[in-house]
Parts: C-alpha cells; structure tokens; sequence
C-alpha cells in the first residue's frame, strides 16, 4: 500500500481488542501489505504509547493512517481520540473509526473528536471485507495523506 501523493509505503495502526475483527483485517490487507506496515495494539493505552513512542514502542513507526476501535480496555476509542486530535504532533493522522456501535451518540461524539471516518463493522464476512478493500482503495489510491512529522 503506498501514499498516492509520495508514493512510499504506508504505515498503519490497527488499534482492536477483538482477535477476530484483527485477523481478518490483516487478513483483508495481506494482499498489499507487503508494500506497506501494519501496526497493531489492543487498547487505548498501548494505542496512546505507541503514538508517542513511550516504553516498548520508542522505536514505532509514526502511523500514516489509524483504524481504532471505540469499544477497548483501559482506555476507550472516544478517549483515545480526544487526546490524539489535541496532540500537535499527532492530530493531523487521520483516524478511521471502525467499530460495531451504530448509535448516534456514538458517531456524534466521533465526528466532534474529529474523527475522519466512521464506519459501522459489519457481521457478514464478504461485507467485511469490502468494507476493508474501500477503506484501502480510498485512503491510499484517491486522498492524499498528510506528510508525517
């Protein structure tokens, strides 16, 4: 997966508790993650940690693209995305909220921490991974990411 603006590979963050909802979204990238990396951690403190390149993340890669979850341990996906959006160094990282939550507080409450996207997971495995093949081809063929820091 490479940038469409600079044409290097692209480094993702996947932050999902889920074993399952992970595997299929590597699953999904698979056939084009070898241009690029994907980052997983599994709640909202590693997903803080790793972004700041705290602890046993100081040597992480700065993610070009996040896809968080809402529903983590430790700390949630709105908490996660409120501080990440007022971090100078980090709030310009397009997050892409994939999670099961379909209310509309929850999207509300998204959209005013400045999320980029809000997208409901789907149950159904081919739906799922359409879902995951759009996001792909949208976010690293047609929108030009911002340059990292």
């Amino acid at each position: 997966m490479r940038d469409n603006a600079t044409g290097k590979p692209i480094e993702i963050l996947l932050v999902e508790d889920n074993p399952g909802d992970v595997r299929l979204t590597l699953e999904t990238l698979q056939d084009v993650r070898a241009l690029g990396r994907v980052s997983v951690v599994r709640d909202g403190v590693q997903a803080l940690a790793f972004l700041r390149r705290q602890g046993q993340y100081a040597q992480a890669p700065r993610p070009d693209l996040i896809f968080l979850d809402l529903n983590l341990p430790k700390k949630d996906g709105h908490q996660v995305l409120a501080e990440l959006k007022s971090d100078e160094n980090l709030k310009r990282i397009p997050v892409i909220v994939l999670t099961t939550s379909s209310a509309a507080e929850d999207i509300g409450k998204a959209y005013d921490l400045y999320a980029n996207c809000y997208i409901v997971k789907p149950v159904d495995l081919d739906q799922f991974i359409a879902v995951i093949d759009a996001i792909e081809s949208f976010w690293c063929t047609v929108a030009s990411l911002p340059p990292g820091v």
